[in-house]
């Protein structure tokens, strides 16, 4: 499976191709889409839609997992954020594709074991597991890839999302019945 991973901005976006066919994972493409130049927020997002369309109709990736957007104080950022988001989701519907979303925390989670983990940290670890040499300049290439390997770790082992989901956290202290609960309750099409 090839998953194009998107770490959504209307700034910056990053982006990043991995081929999870064989032994490894691989790295096809890490890279960003720099928007800072462009000064029409309209035309960022059409750029954002062009350049993704542009990347599923180069590589054929089969699936595309985006970062959702986090819950900040600026309104405004948020929801041109949501927008940088959309438009690439649109990309994807468009091309056919697969699409998964995940919360910054998850992913950070699964790549370090820490939800609260810095971008500096995640680029580390994933130098270390997948070997490439060098960070990229911008960390968004990284946390782009961040998404795809998360991808590809839940498509490859779906019981182990569910159980990870199960799992206490360090900083709840929360019953495993109370949990249990909450996991019912947000996932009924798991749970018969």
């Amino acid at each position: 499976m090839l998953i194009l991973g998107i770490d959504p901005g209307t700034q910056i976006l990053g982006y990043s191709l991995l081929d999870t066919d064989g032994p490894a994972p691989k790295i096809e493409a890490m890279d960003v889409l720099y928007l800072k130049k462009i000064p029409d927020f309209n035309l960022r997002i059409r750029k954002i839609f062009e350049s993704t369309v542009r990347l599923i109709d180069s590589f054929h990736p089969d699936h595309l997992a985006i970062e959702a957007p986090f819950f900040g104080k600026n309104v405004q950022s948020m929801l041109k954020l949501g927008r940088a988001q959309g438009v690439a989701i649109a990309a994807a519907i468009s091309r056919d594709l697969s699409i998964t979303e995940y919360e910054p925390s998850v992913i950070k989670q699964h790549i370090t074991g820490n939800g609260n983990a810095s971008k500096q940290q995640v680029a580390a670890i994933l130098q270390s597991i997948l070997g490439f040499s060098q960070s990229p300049k911008y960390l968004d290439a990284t946390d782009a890839l961040a998404v795809a390997y998360t991808a590809h770790l839940q498509l490859s082992n779906p019981i182990a999302d569910i159980q990870s989901q199960l799992k206490p956290s360090h900083k709840t202290h929360k019953s495993a019945k109370k949990q249990w609960s909450e996991f019912v309750s947000q996932n009924p099409d798991l749970v018969k």
